[in-house]
């Protein structure tokens, strides 16, 4: 019985509860009153159940037609979504954005492409995973996300990438911490003396690497949120994006440290996908965007293309 079920009765069902009457509807349809009503009609047939009650001079839902009616408008609308992804995949657009983002990428910036994305592509869905250290390439290699923004591993063969960005890494400390009161420049004795506050990777990718510690002493974090707070709160000195600390350093929370030896380093930030899956329309118009902006950041910026 179901398989006579039309999506055009349908949508003029919802049309007829929309406008209050199959005249109205068929206005809006852009029919003659006789093809809305034959089509009620044959809904009802269909479906065995009567959904208006015409003793009046308008049709007004019964309840059966009421409930068929909350069923139709998803009916209707999944129809359509699925009719947009078919458009989309074979308008060469992604099915859906994934992005697995480097906790470190600027994310006011990457929310400016976001949102010129969204307005190319309204009916597209995108998820963001912000990670630290391996769990963005893992996102990757679980494919559990299509692009990914994130420091590159030495010789990832396998990986596609290319270079987007170095980002500006300081070393900082909170205004009250004994190495910010110690006399410039400061050696790396003196910081291996201090905590510092470091961060750990949730997975295993990163696990035989420990480049940047320094410290005897050392307090792990699993994200860098936490890790700015116990950093504004004086337990140690860490290296840390300079656009994410600039504000407490200008408002005298934080203090750069001038050191003896690499005062500032850049953190290179590649594009990376699986080599089988590249970016369509979508995931390169977002590499652009991300990259005409990057260009045309001011000189003392927070990212710096080469």
């Amino acid at each position: 019985m179901l398989d006579r079920l039309t999506l055009d009765q349908l949508r003029t069902l919802i049309a007829v509860a929309d406008t209050g009457s199959f005249s109205a509807a068929g206005r809006s349809l852009r029919r003659v009153q006789s093809a809305v009503s034959q089509a009620i009609q044959g809904l009802e047939s269909t479906l065995g159940v009567l959904l208006f009650d015409r003793s009046g001079k308008i049709p007004v839902l019964t309840d059966a037609g009421r409930s068929i009616l909350d069923h139709a408008r998803k009916l209707v609308s999944g129809a359509e979504a699925l009719r947009a992804k078919a458009e989309s995949i074979a308008a060469d657009v992604e099915p859906e954005l994934s992005l697995a983002v480097d906790a470190m990428f600027p994310n006011p910036l990457l929310m400016q492409s976001l949102k010129v994305l969204a307005g190319e592509f309204p009916d597209l869905p995108v998820t963001v995973f912000t990670e630290g250290l391996g769990g963005a390439e893992q996102r990757i290699r679980d494919n559990t996300a299509r692009l990914g923004l994130y420091s590159l591993r030495p010789q990832q063969d396998d990986l596609a990438s290319e270079f987007l960005a170095d980002i500006a890494m300081a070393p900082v400390v909170a205004s009250d911490h004994p190495l910010a009161k110690a006399k410039p420049p400061i050696t790396r004795a003196m910081l291996e003396d201090q905590v510092q506050l470091v961060l750990t990777d949730r997975t295993q990718i990163t696990a035989r690497f420990s480049g940047g510690v320094i410290s005897r002493r050392v307090w792990r974090f699993a994200d860098l949120g936490t890790r700015l707070e116990y950093l504004l709160a004086g337990f140690g000195w860490c290296n840390m994006p300079l656009h994410l600390v600039e504000p407490h350093i200008e408002s005298g929370r934080l203090t750069r440290l001038a050191l003896a030896e690499n005062p500032g380093w850049n953190l290179p930030i590649h594009v990376v996908h699986d080599r089988n899956r590249p970016p369509q329309r979508a995931g390169r118009m977002l590499i652009e965007d991300l990259r005409v902006r990057l260009t045309t950041c001011p000189k003392h910026g927070p990212v710096k293309p080469r």
